[in-house]
């Protein structure tokens, strides 16, 4: 990972240690997703991938 990644964190978080909080960071080469409580286990994908994941996943919630 290069040096002077930029995490940033949902504006759902209100505090350092709140619960499930999902970081992400972006690259020159794609967007890295982290949960807050094991930061060295990353997910990397593209832009087109976020938005298909994020899609399913409001999709799955509406019935």
């Amino acid at each position: 990972m290069a040096v002077g990644t930029v995490w940033q964190k949902s504006s759902f978080s209100s505090d350092e240690d709140a619960p499930n909080c999902i970081e992400v960071a972006a690259t020159p080469e794609a967007l890295r997703l982290r949960e807050n409580d094991e930061p060295g286990t990353m997910l990397t994908t593209t832009a087109t991938g976020l938005a298909a994941l994020l899609h399913h996943i409001r999709d799955s919630y509406r019935y």
